[in-house]
């Protein structure tokens, strides 16, 4: 009757070819390999008849037509009366795709499937690392990793990479670990785990494609010397929290945390704006600490759980990136903002919630300046932006004239109030940040303030001291 029989034939080394698997090939009056490019297939029973697929590698264009051309003739052979026998290397369920998509096929078809199960190359490979997996191992394939731009995997735990089929896959693996992983990282190469060929090879991170490889080549990622996984400082915020952390971190609320977190995100603004990347360094890893202490503290409340703000904010990203993770077609980065605005509307209506306002969702607490580019900008959003940069300089003249002339402290106020607004627009204009820009200019004036103050001091005077003269001359220095 129809059937499937997957067989395993271990990493390469005939001795690793299980007696259930030796028995079941010597039976089979023939065998279809999915390669024939394996150490042990010289060694397999002589009794079937040996078949493989290799020509489809040379023919296909790539991965995936090979695999669902391999599926489609497994299935329609298996769907003969003398059913068919299937064997791959190492274990059929182990960096197999075509013995997963077999067994999907198979169900839908109604064919049975037997999988007799073989050595992996995780054993042979662990051998060879004097490794236990329950160290943490991860264990990923590396053309996963290739077709991402950052390493999928926790940098605090060892990682093993199969299946780096050549030189060009293991030029491109290291490029996507490098975002992750220094350059100079220790790693190996194992090459032929569990055969006569078996080779370690350590060597740093930038050198894995300095040398051949081949399908039975794995990639040994030790874990980063010091912690640097999320997943780690998630334990560790949480080990703060707990009965037997600390007690000032215990006592925190969403509510009390505000001003820090306010403080936090200022000072990542000032590392900013003085180009300071050590600072930056810092200051944004103090900022990922009240990210994450907000989520452990939701969580102990039954709030919502860290998960559910990055599965949030994952999704979100997807879904208003239909040009990136989807059909959608864009010209410039206009049009993008564009469709971010039609989504976002859409977004709302599915989710029942009523019309709202263009500007609503911008913090009533952002600084003033800030708020008033924030607002310009979601006006011009939608086309309430029509004026051109040249007209928008002659407003702020005309503003400039009408302060000059208001009658009452309460005109004054309201159109200086509509030049700021003005020069914040047309600052937005001209692709500038008015709030950056004006705290830049904060900072040039505490500098000449304090080197005004610093060259009194020197010559023991006071800045009340100092005539009108000498205070201009030493603001005209402290420019330079």
């Amino acid at each position: 009757m129809a059937h499937i029989t997957v067989v395993g034939l271990g990493p390469g080394a005939p001795e690793s070819l299980t007696r259930a698997a030796w028995e079941t090939l010597a039976q089979a009056p023939a065998v279809w390999l999915r390669t024939a490019h394996h150490p042990v297939v010289p060694y397999l029973p002589q009794g079937p008849v040996i078949h493989s697929f290799d020509a489809l590698y040379e023919q296909a264009v790539s991965f995936e037509a090979v695999y669902a051309a391999i599926v489609a003739q497994v299935l329609e052979l298996g769907a003969l009366q003398e059913g068919v026998v299937y064997a791959v290397p190492g274990h059929p369920l182990v960096g197999e795709a075509t013995v997963t998509r077999i067994l999907q096929a198979a169900r839908a078809a109604n064919i049975p499937v037997r999988i007799v199960p073989g050595v992996s190359f995780i054993e042979p490979t662990l051998t060879a690392l004097a490794l236990d997996p329950l160290d943490g191992l991860q264990i990923v394939d590396a053309l996963d990793l290739v077709g991402a731009h950052y390493p999928m995997f926790n940098p605090d735990m060892p990682a093993l990479v199969a299946q780096v089929y050549s030189r060009t896959v293991a030029s491109d693996l290291k490029l996507v670990l490098m975002e992750a992983y220094p350059d100079e990282h220790s790693v190996a190469l194992v090459h032929a785990a569990g055969t006569a060929t078996e080779q370690v090879l350590w060597g740093p991170l930038y050198e894995i494609d300095h040398s051949d490889a081949t399908p039975l080549t794995s990639l040994y990622v030790p874990p980063l010397p010091t912690i640097s996984g999320f997943e780690h400082f998630q334990e560790t915020v949480a080990h703060l929290r707990s009965p037997e952390g600390c007690p000032w971190d215990r006592e925190q609320t969403h509510a009390s945390l505000r001003a820090t977190l306010l403080e936090e995100t200022y000072e990542v603004l000032e590392a900013i704006d003085t180009e300071d990347m050590h600072a930056l360094r810092e200051e944004l890893g103090d900022l990922l600490l009240q990210v994450v202490m907000h989520g452990q503290i939701a969580s102990e409340e039954g709030e919502f759980r860290m998960t559910d703000v990055i599965a949030g904010i994952d999704a979100k990203l997807k879904h208003r990136h239909p040009h990136v993770w989807g059909n959608v077609r864009v010209a410039d980065a206009q049009e993008v903002t564009v469709n971010w605005e039609l989504i976002k509307r859409q977004e709302r209506a599915d989710g029942g919630v009523a019309q709202r306002s263009l500007l609503d969702g911008i913090p009533k607490a952002l600084p003033a300046l800030a708020q008033a580019c924030a607002y310009s900008s979601r006006a011009a959003r939608v086309g309430l932006d029509w004026l051109p940069a040249d007209s928008l300089l002659a407003q702020i003249k005309q503003h400039l004239e009408v302060l000059d002339a208001a009658p009452t402290p309460e005109d004054r106020a309201q159109s200086l109030g509509d030049l700021l607004f003005a020069l914040s627009a047309w600052a937005r204009r001209m692709d500038m940040d008015p709030e950056g820009i004006l705290r830049e200019a904060n900072a040039r004036f505490a500098r000449r303030v304090r080197y005004i103050e610093e060259t009194a001091r020197r010559h023991g005077l006071t800045l009340e001291a100092l005539s009108d003269a000498e205070k201009v001359r030493l603001w005209d220095e402290a420019a330079h």
